[in-house]
């Protein structure tokens, strides 16, 4: 069972809305919903969360490329809104010119230590892989997505249980999300 939801930044604090994920098929279309509850182009934070095994965040600010972070990329890549965001942050063989380069897929920056799995190119057999056999065990992704709203790389890596919960509690939104949930 998923939990989806959005946060809407607004000059008054947080708007928060239930995301319906049926008619999401594509980070394209995380992306627009985000956009449609968007107040001034502000930012928008989109949380999914599957019953505790995984939770990903989608942010996304005006009209820049959206910014993701999956909790456990292995098992998100294993279901059906993980694997979108997954397969996006991996990448595909067909589709080298990934829309979101400038993310650093490890989690980690030069001369910090390494605090996410990566795939291993040279275990490549030449056939192209699902999301699921390249996803690392752990978190993929942005972990600095929240970093200006609050919430640190290393409090985001830390989160387990109720993620969500937490985050709100960060963003000071944890009326406005519960409300939705």
């Amino acid at each position: 069972m998923y939990f989806a939801a959005l946060l809407a930044r607004t000059e008054d604090g947080w708007e928060a809305s239930d995301m319906e994920l049926d008619d999401v098929e594509s980070l394209t279309d995380l992306t627009d919903l985000a956009r449609d509850a968007a107040v001034d182009e502000d930012t928008v934070v989109a949380f999914i969360e599957q019953e505790g095994g995984w939770f990903g965040v989608v942010r996304v600010d005006g009209e820049d490329d959206p910014r993701i972070f999956v909790s456990q990329a292995s098992l998100a890549a294993r279901s059906s809104y993980g694997s979108m965001l997954t397969d996006e942050l991996l990448g595909s063989d067909a589709d080298d010119d990934n829309e979101l380069d400038e993310l650093d897929l490890d989690g980690t920056e030069d001369g910090e230590e390494e605090v996410a799995a990566s795939y291993d190119e040279d275990e490549d057999d030449g056939a192209p892989g699902t999301g699921a056999d390249r996803a690392p065990a752990g978190p993929l992704g942005d972990p600095d997505l929240l970093a200006d709203l609050g919430v640190s790389r290393r409090q985001l890596l830390a989160l387990e249980v109720d993620a969500l919960g937490e985050l709100a509690e960060a963003l000071g939104a944890t009326d406005v999300l519960e409300a939705v949930r």
